[in-house]
C-alpha cells in the first residue's frame, strides 16, 4: 500500500479498518513481525477476525498497537491514523475540537489523542546544530487584558506570569526549542552548549544573558535597541519560528497550560523542521516514532507525579 499524498487520498484509504491496520503493520514490521512483544517467542498465527497475533509459546495475543503511544486505546486504527494526519500536516496545529468533529469522538478523547500524538513527534537527537546558528528566548502566555481580575493581580506587566521558551537554529535548516524554568545565563548557556556545536558561529541579542558565549563560541551580537539587521548579524530566522508557534498558541489552541507547554512546543518544531517534506512523508515519518512511547491519562493529568 503506497503513502497518501493528500487529505482525500488519505481519507480514502486509511477509513477502511483492514486497509488502516495493513498500512501501520507494514511500515511498523516491513520484514515481518520479528518476535512476540512478551516473551520474543518467534512462532505466531494471525486471528484475522480480531486482527491480531497469538504467540504460540506463552498464548499471549497482541496488535500492531502493541508498544507504541495507540496501545490501550478502543479506538480504531482509521481514526488514529487521521488524527495523526491532521496533527502533523495542519500547520499552525489542530485543536482537539476539530479533531472531535472531524472524527466523532468526544473533546476529551480527541485532547488525549493530540497528546498522545504530540508524544511521539517529540525527538529527543543528539546530533547538534552547526554553522550559522541563531538562538533566542521568547515568552508565552495569555495577554493581560484576557486573563481574570485575580489572574492578573499582583503580576504588573511584560513578562511575568508567562512560560519561557528557548530556541535554536541552524539557518537553512533545523530548529531546537525547549521550554526553560528561568532565563539566567547559566541556564541559556547550558542550553546552548548542550544543543550546539563549538565550531558553529552564534548570533543572538543584547540580552545579558548570553555575554560569557563568546568564551565557547564564535559570537556575534545585534543590538535590538538600534537595529534588527548588522550585515550577516541578525535573529530573524527564529523569530520566524517564534512567529509560526506563536499563530499555533493563540490562534488555533487558544489556551496552553505551562505544564503541556513543552508537547505543543515539540509539536511546532516536527512541522517547522520537516517543512520541505510533503503531506505523506510527515505523516510516514510521524508513524516512524510510535514504537516505544508510551502516555497515560494520568500522566498526562500530572497524577502520577
Amino acid at each position: 500500500m503506497s503513502t497518501p499524498k493528500t487529505l482525500l487520498e488519505a481519507t480514502r484509504e486509511l477509513l477502511n479498518p483492514e486497509r488502516a491496520h495493513e498500512y501501520l503493520k507494514q511500515l511498523r514490521w516491513p520484514e515481518g513481525i520479528i518476535g512476540c512483544p512478551s516473551c520474543g517467542g518467534i512462532e505466531h498465527y494471525y486471528l484475522a477476525t480480531q486482527r491480531r497475533w497469538k504467540c504460540k509459546l506463552c498464548k499471549r495475543q497482541f496488535s500492531v498497537k502493541v508498544g507504541t503511544i495507540f496501545e490501550d486505546s478502543k479506538l480504531g486504527l482509521d481514526k488514529w491514523l487521521l488524527a495523526v494526519w491532521l496533527v502533523v500536516n495542519c500547520k499552525n496545529g489542530v485543536s482537539s475540537c476539530e479533531i472531535a468533529r472531524s472524527l466523532g469522538v468526544t473533546q476529551k478523547t480527541a485532547w488525549f489523542m493530540d497528546h498522545r500524538i504530540r508524544k511521539a513527534l517529540e525527538n529527543g537527537t543528539f546530533e547538534k546544530l552547526n554553522g550559522e546558528v541563531e538562538a533566542d528566548e521568547t515568552f508565552v502566555g495569555g495577554k493581560a487584558r484576557n486573563q481574570h481580575k485575580w489572574q492578573r493581580a499582583g503580576k504588573g506587566r511584560g513578562s511575568q506570569g508567562k512560560a519561557a521558551v528557548h530556541g535554536m537554529i541552524e539557518r537553512g535548516g533545523k530548529v531546537i526549542a525547549t521550554t526553560v524554568q528561568d532565563l539566567t545565563g547559566p541556564t541559556l548557556r547550558g542550553n546552548i552548549e548542550k544543543y550546539v556545536h563549538p565550531s558553529a558561529t552564534v548570533y543572538t541579542d543584547e540580552f545579558k544573558a548570553y555575554e560569557l558565549l563568546g568564551k565557547k563560541f564564535d559570537h556575534h551580537v545585534v543590538d535590538h535597541m538600534v537595529e534588527y539587521v548588522n550585515e550577516n548579524v541578525h535573529t530573524n530566522s527564529i523569530e520566524n519560528f517564534w512567529s509560526c508557534l506563536k499563530r499555533g498558541l493563540k490562534g488555533t489552541y487558544i489556551s496552553v497550560e505551562p505544564f503541556h507547554l513543552f508537547r505543543y512546543v515539540e509539536e511546532q518544531v516536527f512541522r517547522f523542521n520537516e517543512r520541505k517534506a510533503t503531506d505523506g512523508q510527515r505523516f510516514d515519518l510521524a508513524l516512524s516514532q510510535i514504537a516505544g512511547k508510551r502516555l497515560t491519562y494520568k500522566e498526562l493529568t500530572g497524577k502520577t507525579l
